[in-house]
């Protein structure tokens, strides 16, 4: 029985994969380095905004670098209007009353995530929230390991719920369960490569896994 359920952010419980992919393209567009593959673009949700702009454009200057973050923000917030996932707001809220304790380990800055909780209403739902910007970015267990100080809860009874191979690998370095979702960035395929103990192709599979987990 799992006493602390961790959240990715996006592709998890936000549809904001097509979002952060199209705003990573249009950036590379934008100042003239090559444009990544959908598949590409998509594999980086998830790393700290510097990991993905390093993955996506290696080898750009200082200023270069800063000038693909900058577009990539622009393009991000132009459109910044993604929906969570049908079914998560209920899924969260029947958690909780089920005495389950939550928190979200997220690649976004935390200027990024409290907006996102501001805009969905969903802040109260978490106990404590850990951001790539507060410290080592995933797949480093540094996110992990803040959430379980914080709540005292040892890491054999806390699983991590994510879209992609970097939260598998995140839970796996911190000692952590891992609950694989295949409706986000990170092709089903690609998620087979890493161990979890549990895998939901939809939030109505994920709501079945975590509340008899």
């Amino acid at each position: 029985m799992y006493e602390l359920i961790v959240f990715d952010w996006d592709g998890t419980l936000m549809d904001s994969t097509a979002l952060i992919a199209g705003s990573l393209q249009s950036a590379c567009r934008d100042i003239g380095v090559a444009v990544p593959s959908d598949e590409d673009a998509r594999y980086v949700i998830g790393l700290s905004l510097a990991d993905t702009l390093t993955h996506v454009a290696p080898g750009l200057d200082a200023e270069r670098a800063q000038k693909l973050a900058e577009r990539y923000r622009f393009h991000f917030l132009a459109k910044d209007e993604s929906p969570l996932f049908e079914g998560i707001p209920e899924l969260l809220t029947e958690l909780r009353g089920n005495g389950k304790r939550l928190a979200v380990a997220t690649g976004k800055a935390r200027r990024g995530l409290q907006r996102a909780l501001d805009m969905t209403g969903l802040g109260p739902m978490f106990e404590f929230t850990r951001c790539a910007d507060e410290g080592f970015a995933k797949p480093h267990p540094g996110m992990l390991h803040a959430i379980l100080d914080y709540t005292g809860v040892e890491a054999a009874n806390a699983v991590m719920v994510g879209d992609t191979t970097h939260d598998l690998l995140l839970a796996a370095n911190a000692g952590m369960d891992a609950i694989a979702v295949l409706y986000g960035a990170h092709h089903p395929e690609l998620l087979d490569t890493h161990g979890a103990v549990a895998r939901c192709a939809s939030v109505a599979e994920l709501r079945q896994c975590l509340t008899a987990a």
